[in-house]
Order: C-alpha cells, then structure tokens, then sequence
C-alpha cells in the first residue's frame, strides 16, 4: 500500500488505502503480540517473492500508473494474501483459537479491500 499510495488520484481511494492500512498496523502489532505471547518468531517474507512484488508493482505503474492499476495491483495481492492465509488455516488447525481469529480478522480485512476497490477495477 505504502509504495502505491503516492500514485493514487481519487481522494476516496487514498482514504481506503489508508484506512486499510492501518487496520493491518493494527492487526499486525496484535500479530506480533501473539508471536512473543508464544515465544515465537515471525517469519519475513521470501526476498525473492518480495522483490519480484517490488517489481511486478513497478513495471505496471510505469507502464500506466492510474487509479485502475492501483486497485488492480492492491487486489491481486488481497487475493494471494487470502489465498495463503485460508491454506495456513487449513494446515494448522490446531493452532489455538487466539491465532485462528487473528488469521481470520486478516482475511477479513482483506476481502473488504477487494470489494472497496472493485468501483476503481
């Protein structure tokens, strides 16, 4: 969101961003919280696929940096995020209620983004 957002025309989708991003701040810091709770430590993102997401995000912007690819960028992501957490969920589900709820409050957030966005695809 952070290197999209200064590419955004629509003042109403800056504020959705915005908003998004701070409810996964949120639902992060609480992540994190969880993580320590457990003596566990979060696992960063492979830097391969975060490079090629640096650049995939990049090249279309530079390609055509409007609105429409924003949105579509933002919502390719909510879709990958969304598939991986329902298929962590799936494979965890023993993990303790605490998580799952964590997991499933991303999703949400998520998926609200992507219905959000849909006026700007």
């Amino acid at each position: 969101i952070d290197e999209v957002l200064p590419k955004v025309e629509a003042p109403q989708l800056k504020q959705i961003l915005n908003q998004s991003r701070q409810q996964h701040e949120k639902l992060g810091n609480e992540i994190h919280a969880q993580l320590k709770q457990s003596n566990e430590e979060g696992k960063e993102p492979n830097p391969v696929a975060k490079t090629m997401s640096y650049l995939k995000t990049n090249m279309k912007l530079m390609a055509n940096s409007n609105d429409h690819e924003v949105a579509d960028l933002i919502t390719d992501g909510c879709n990958m995020g969304i598939k991986s957490l329902c298929k962590y969920q799936n494979k965890y589900n023993a993990a303790d209620e605490k998580s799952h709820s964590l997991a499933s409050q991303l999703v949400n957030v998520e998926s609200q983004l992507m219905v959000e966005l849909r006026h700007y695809l």
